[in-house]
């Protein structure tokens, strides 16, 4: 596998990213950016699709590790939603041109509305999978028990059992507090650009009732939600990852 490429930021992060340029036809599209999610890398599968898919027809394309994920510089535990869309925003702002496509999976799509809602003329549009915005409240301080939250509060961290790993998820309290000041369900929310958002009716980590939530709330002229019967959060199977390049593809037409 190819080495990855590091953009340098003015504070020291070192973010790791591979990037593939456009070709043909396909430069007069929008780029497409990928945005992964907690405690996920640039690596996976939906990532590595997509940049085959985008190579092939000549589409721009931008895959990242947040820090502290995959090959980027710093520690998991120093992360936080705002540090992350900061990375997005400054990856966005070095390394592509014009307004891009956003493609958020989960955490990612919080990402992606943050992105989109820190710099609009730069968002010609976005793809969310099983996008999960205001999830550090919504889903993990509002499940902790009375106890896990007594614990994270004194001792700054808690570990929670991982469906993914055998490793637990650390949950440190600068990463809930840090969330409530990114919150996006809390305020209007216009997006002015066309939207797809996908999401598993078996998805077990992000229930079908925050996508629902999230196209209520937004304000936009082409918002879509499609919802695939047994699809779970991964939503990695051959026809979920075409029907995220058909998404890709109908809001590059649309855009």
């Amino acid at each position: 596998m190819t080495a990855p490429e590091f953009l340098a930021t003015t504070d020291g992060r070192r973010i790791a990213y591979h990037k593939t340029p456009a070709s043909g036809e396909g430069a007069r599209l929008p780029g497409l950016v990928f945005l992964g999610g907690f405690r996920s890398d640039m690596t996976g599968t939906k990532a590595l699709f997509l940049e085959e898919r985008a190579r092939a027809a000549g589409r721009a394309f931008l895959r990242f590790d947040y820090t502290g994920h995959g090959a980027s510089s710093g520690d998991f535990l120093d992360g936080t939603i705002g540090g992350w869309a900061r990375d997005a925003a400054d990856v966005l702002a070095a390394l592509t041109e014009g307004p891009q496509i956003l493609i958020g999976s989960s955490m990612g799509g919080w990402i992606a509305l943050l992105t989109a809602r820190a710099m609009p003329d730069r968002v010609a549009g976005m793809v969310g999978i099983a996008a999960a915005p205001d999830f550090t409240e919504d889903s993990m301080w509002a499940g902790f028990t009375p106890a896990q939250r007594q614990t994270l509060l004194a001792e700054g961290r808690i570990a929670l059992p991982s469906a993914y790993s055998e490793e637990p998820y650390i949950i440190t309290r600068r990463l809930i507090e840090d969330g409530r000041r990114h919150l996006v369900l809390r305020a209007p929310l216009p997006l002015p650009f066309p939207v797809r958002l996908l999401h598993g009716t078996a998805d077990a980590d992000v229930p079908v009732a925050v996508a629902l939530r999230l196209i209520d709330h937004a304000d936009g002229p082409d918002i879509r939600l499609t919802l695939v019967k047994g699809a779970g959060h991964r939503f990695s199977e051959p026809p979920q990852l075409e029907l995220i390049w058909q998404a890709a593809q109908e809001v590059a037409a649309a855009a």
